[in-house]
């Protein structure tokens, strides 16, 4: 097995692209037909502003909407769904007294950074996993 020179995920010997973050680990070179080229720098240019709404609350769904076939929009939009998602359950805490208090305040709070640095990873480009939630993969 090999790593992709982008992320470190382990791929494919074959592979094309990287499949956890969609990287051309063939620049230049046609891939087989069942993997089709994909020029990630031009759809990150694309699709940066939508992605960047991704770490907004419900808005992550305008990438969704905006640009279903983009492997950016889609990587962004995922990682806020899950940051909307550990939004929520740390609203939820505010109903437990004390210790919910205090555990809804510092969820977020590190909500707010996550948000500000997905953010940061949509503006420049880059499909970075946030710390510690970005792990998570629910849109496929």
């Amino acid at each position: 097995m090999k790593y992709c020179q982008y992320c470190g995920k382990q791929i494919d010997e074959n592979a094309c692209f990287c499949s956890n973050c969609g990287a051309n680990l063939n620049p230049g070179n046609s891939c087989p037909q069942n993997q089709p080229f994909v020029d990630e720098a031009r759809d990150a240019a694309d699709n940066k502003v939508i992605s960047i709404l991704s770490y907004i609350g419900i808005l992550f769904l305008v990438p969704l909407l905006a640009a279903p076939n983009s492997r950016f929009a889609r990587f962004h939009a995922n990682q806020g769904l899950v940051l909307f998602i550990a939004s929520v359950i740390c609203g939820i805490c505010f109903y437990i007294p004390i210790i919910g208090w205090i555990a809804g305040t510092i969820g977020s709070a590190a909500s707010i950074i996550l948000a500000v640095i997905g953010i940061i990873n949509a503006a420049k480009g880059e499909m970075k996993e946030l710390p510690i939630i970005g792990k998570y993969q629910i849109l496929k």
